[in-house]
């Protein structure tokens, strides 16, 4: 049994729902997708459930303007919580969901937004045969843009998610080095990036998900 860890994007489709919850810039933030499924066969809704992060009085609000949010309640205090909504269907999400099924892939949750290439990509961990998987990705229509986080064999009881890329493993540990994690920080995401030829909005997009990986193992752990 295999897993395949991917990020994908929809640069060029219309956006989704979620996408415009994503548009109001820092006061609003959909952190996960916790479980999406449609409501049933012959309906034309699906159903999320979101972890966010920001006003939750906002929320509330968007979702209730919201011509797609067919039904939601949102749960949770100061500025983290937890959205159930009812959609009407959606191009992007009806692809996923139909190749998923199609090619019997498991997920495993959550789904996660990540930063990739200035934009917002959906982290997304396959649980399959590998001839599965392979074919679940060359199904992914025109449009959706894929990139290949992590692959190996799946272990009951691990957590894939927690593997670092060879560059982010890299990265992390000039990081680390040459002290962005000490108090008060002796470098930054530019000096980081002369030393590594990179970008710094790069190295600040990579940092953010080393960090987000590392921060779910903790609370994982915790559980």
């Amino acid at each position: 049994m295999r897993y395949a860890t991917v990020t994908l994007n929809w640069r060029s489709r219309r956006p989704t729902p979620i996408d415009e919850l994503l548009g109001h810039g820092d006061s609003i933030t959909v952190e996960s997708i916790r479980y999406v499924n449609p409501v049933s066969d012959d309906d034309d809704r699906y159903v999320e459930l979101l972890e966010v992060r920001g006003d939750l009085e906002v929320v509330r609000s968007l979702l209730a303007e919201s011509p797609d949010a067919l039904e939601f309640a949102v749960t949770g205090s100061d500025d983290r919580g937890v959205v159930y909504v009812q959609w009407r269907r959606a191009d992007p999400v009806d692809d996923l969901l139909s190749i998923l099924r199609e090619h019997e892939i498991v997920v495993d949750w959550p789904m996660r937004f990540v930063g990739t290439d200035g934009t917002r990509g959906l982290e997304i961990t396959a649980i399959g045969t590998s001839r599965a998987i392979q074919r679940a990705a060359a199904d992914l229509p025109e449009g959706i843009g894929v990139e290949l986080e992590r692959l190996g064999e799946y272990e009951p009881g691990g957590d894939p998610g927690i593997t670092l890329t060879e560059r982010q493993r890299e990265l992390f540990e000039v990081a680390i080095h040459e002290g962005y994690y000490q108090v008060p920080r002796e470098t930054t995401h530019r000096d980081l990036a002369e030393i590594l030829d990179l970008a710094p909005s790069t190295v600040g997009e990579h940092l953010q998900r080393i960090e987000a990986k590392l921060a779910t193992a903790y609370a994982t752990s915790m559980r």
